[in-house]
């Protein structure tokens, strides 16, 4: 019996290394998936297990118990609308890959992954890549966003690959933590992983090799050991992000600037769309809570709304 973190998940099989650092090709047991687990995948990158080897030769070995984890993140899964998918456990922090121009992420798209990290209690940094290119118009787009949120308690920080900016400063946000990287497809997540650990590529060529069963699915995440200390977990570039698990009633307390004033409202089940005495609204009016976070809040709200079932 044998103790390891899983590095990477197909769905199938599992990397997972050891406390030595030794990497093993892992599945699981058939009774993981008879438990009450409603996600697609029983078992994520970042999860702690236990596992009996099956070849030492083929480096091949039966994970036997996963340990609870003290946090997750999830989505709604991109092939089972009534299923969620579960992106990385045991997690430190989230640093969430943005861009304004080339190409331009949504505020939505922000504000939906921050609602995620609020959901699973996994602080957020928002980095913003490819500075370099701001002329005046991304410029003062980027300082309102840094402004308006920072001012509920994210970190904003500029970056840009190619003139080396803010790398530094997020490698110490990095050191010795465990933080998932997501952000949409070309953003230059995979960029970002290659400045910070220079042989990632190689590393990533060499673990395609082994078996190839279970790689029919596209939504598998993977972790790095960081060379000064910590791990990062790369997602797969994402188009949308379907929040899973959100009642109505519940989502304006995963807006930290709406979550403080919540008991203002005269109801205590107010959505802050029509009702009387709502605090929120209120705040709105008076510039306390912006409205473009307001915006974010409805579109979300509506889409809950939609999914009902």
């Amino acid at each position: 019996m044998a103790q390891g973190i899983v590095y990477r998940s197909t769905g199938s099989w599992y990397i997972v290394k050891d406390e030595s650092g030794r990497i093993w090709n892992a599945r699981i047991k058939g009774i993981f998936k008879l438990e009450e687990i409603t996600s697609t995948n029983p078992i994520a990158v970042g999860d702690k297990v236990d596992f009996e080897l099956e070849d030492i030769k083929e480096q091949s070995a039966v994970i036997t118990k996963i340990y609870d984890r003290h946090n997750y993140i999830n989505r709604q899964s991109p092939r089972h609308t009534h299923q969620h998918h579960i992106i990385a456990a045991n997690l430190d922090q989230s640093l969430l890959i943005a861009t304004i121009k080339e190409p331009r992420t949504s505020q939505g798209f922000i504000d939906r992954f921050l609602v995620a990290c609020e959901m699973y209690h996994v602080p957020a940094v928002v980095v913003f890549n490819k500075y370099d290119l701001y002329k005046a118009k991304e410029q003062q787009k980027f300082e309102e966003w840094r402004e308006i949120y920072g001012a509920i308690g994210y970190r904003v920080l500029p970056m840009s690959l190619k003139t080396q900016t803010g790398i530094e400063e997020i490698k110490e946000y990095l050191k010795d933590k465990t933080s998932l990287i997501s952000g949409h497809s070309g953003v230059g997540k995979s960029s970002f992983i290659n400045a910070v650990i220079p042989d990632a590529l190689i590393r990533t060529k060499d673990v395609s090799g082994w078996s190839g069963k279970g790689m029919h699915t596209t939504t598998f995440a993977e972790m790095y050991d960081l060379p000064f200390g910590g791990k990062i977990i790369d997602t797969p570039g994402m188009r949308e992000f379907g929040l899973v698990d959100v009642e109505r009633q519940e989502l304006s307390g995963y807006f930290p600037e709406m979550r403080e004033r919540l008991n203002n409202c005269q109801f205590n089940n107010c959505l802050h769309i029509n009702e009387p005495g709502c605090a929120i609204k209120d705040a709105v009016v008076h510039g306390e809570i912006h409205e473009d976070r307001y915006v974010s809040y409805y579109n979300i709200l509506e889409s809950i709304q939609e999914r009902s079932w």
